[in-house]
């Protein structure tokens, strides 16, 4: 009975040290493996294509089209706007990057998570990308004191909004079912909160 529980234990070793050589490197840290490689590269197109559109080509067509430039002089109403832009940015690039490390996804509904992400900045509000983006579009009206970068942010809002609620939200629901239902109950849609 020894001699069996020695041996039982040596082949336990023996395949935990094969399972660890053969485990794929993770996303974060590692060299990168040709799916780790493909998925930073969607992760770049699509944050490029999607939120790059939304926050650098439609505000410089509206800026353009309206004339407006870069300030002379500085107030603090300028400064508030660059802080808001940068948060925005800051929050957008985090939210990307916990969608490709941690939900083995991107950011574009054609390539979405593969595992629903509840870490990082989703552990306090389930819309976090769509929060650093509201910031990002806000700090440009108030850097350009632009009123029709505002109603852009405006109508994007309400747009937004309507996508959430009426196929983000269905579709996560359908996808992920009741990891997700106890999601929702437990982190709010856009206000920040501390998790219980």
């Amino acid at each position: 009975m020894l001699l069996y529980l020695a041996r039982l234990s040596v082949l336990r070793r023996r395949s935990q040290v094969v399972r660890q050589r053969s485990a794929k490197p993770p996303f974060v840290g590692s060299i990168p493996t040709g799916a780790s490689m493909m998925l930073a590269l969607r992760s770049i197109f699509f944050t490029l294509t999607i939120p790059g559109t939304v926050t650098v080509l439609i505000p410089y067509l509206i800026l353009s089209g309206t004339g407006v430039g870069l300030p002379p002089v500085w107030t603090p109403l300028h400064l508030i706007g660059v802080v808001l832009t940068l948060a925005g940015g800051a929050i957008l690039l985090q939210c990307i990057w916990d969608f490709a490390a941690k939900g083995r996804g991107t950011l574009a509904p054609v390539d979405p998570p593969k595992h629903l992400v509840v870490q990082g900045l989703f552990r306090y509000v389930r819309n976090p990308m769509y929060l650093g983006v509201l910031f990002l579009l806000l700090g440009e009206s108030l850097f350009f004191r632009s009123t029709p970068m505002l109603e852009y942010t405006l109508a994007w809002l309400l747009a937004v909004n309507l996508v959430v609620l009426f196929y983000e939200e269905p579709v996560l629901r359908n996808r992920f079912g009741e990891s997700y239902d106890r999601y929702a109950h437990a982190v709010h849609r856009w206000l920040p909160s501390l998790p219980d």
